[in-house]
């Protein structure tokens, strides 16, 4: 599938967020800090997965 620059920069911004957020998560086993980074790793990539299809939805490059 053939996607647009800004497809590949929102995609991107969330895959960095989610690195590290469980980065922090694996640095700290244990904590409470590392258990809120991980659920909050889990959430990133849903609204990550959210965030791309409504832009497949609404760019006419993408769609």
């Amino acid at each position: 599938m053939k996607t647009c620059h800004r497809f590949t920069s929102i995609k991107a911004d969330f895959e960095q967020d989610i690195r590290f957020l469980r980065g922090h998560a694996e640095r700290h086993q244990g904590a409470a800090s590392a258990k809120t980074s991980w659920k909050n790793a889990v959430s990133v990539k849903r609204n990550m997965a959210r965030a791309l299809n409504r832009h497949l939805e609404r760019c006419p490059e993408c769609g």
